[in-house]
């Protein structure tokens, strides 16, 4: 029986439109979402370069766009967050352990908390025992290192331990460590329907 359930944020609660970033980056003039800008946000998820250097760093491939520009356009990404999944968790959170691991950085993070207000986020956060942003750890998904992480940290048991996640790479590398797992199809699925899945045992 599973006890503990670790959920990743984006897609999974909040609504993400991935093209709407490089659609907007490329009305400012980018050519190519390349290696380059691949790196820079992985250093930037981790938390291993500031704010200004990562939209400093996107400005070199778009120099005619202003830091403004680019920060509108690098939250573009973020959509809506249904109130149904919120109170699907706070029912959740009276039965299991919840965690949330979210490879994201802090512009969006800090967007997010700004436009959905202090009382939504605060009852969204209060839901989990913990909450693990990756530019906050130093750590993302799929290293295994941020899984095994949250095991001894927590004392918990993979097991007994699901874990939903949109991206396949983050729920194989779980599923490897002994995790049940949940790779939930954007549109498709919706993390509400938890309880009509059959691959676990709740």
């Amino acid at each position: 029986m599973i006890n503990t359930i670790i959920f990743d944020f984006g897609d999974v609660f909040i609504n993400l439109d991935k093209q709407a970033t490089i659609n907007y980056l490329k009305k400012l003039g980018l050519t190519q979402w390349d290696e380059d800008l691949d790196q820079l946000n992985l250093q930037f998820e981790k938390g291993q370069i500031s704010q200004e250097n990562f939209l400093l760093g996107i400005q070199k491939h778009i120099p005619n766009a202003s830091i403004d520009e680019i920060l509108n356009a690098w939250n573009a990404i973020l959509l809506d967050f249904p109130l149904k999944r919120l109170e699907f968790l706070q029912k959740l959170s009276k039965k299991y352990r919840l965690f949330l691991l979210s490879n994201t950085d802090a512009i969006h993070i800090e967007t997010f908390e700004r436009e959905n207000g202090v009382s939504f986020y605060s009852d969204f956060y209060q839901c989990f025992e913990k909450i693990y942003f990756s530019f906050e750890l130093g750590m993302r998904k799929p290293d295994a290192e941020i899984f095994n992480y949250l095991v001894k940290k927590h004392d918990l048991s993979a097991k007994r331990t699901l874990f939903i996640d949109d991206k396949k790479e983050n729920t194989d590398a779980a599923l490897s460590l002994g995790f049940q797992v949940w790779n939930l199809q954007v549109g498709k699925e919706d993390v509400v329907e938890l309880f009509s899945k059959k691959d676990f045992e709740l």
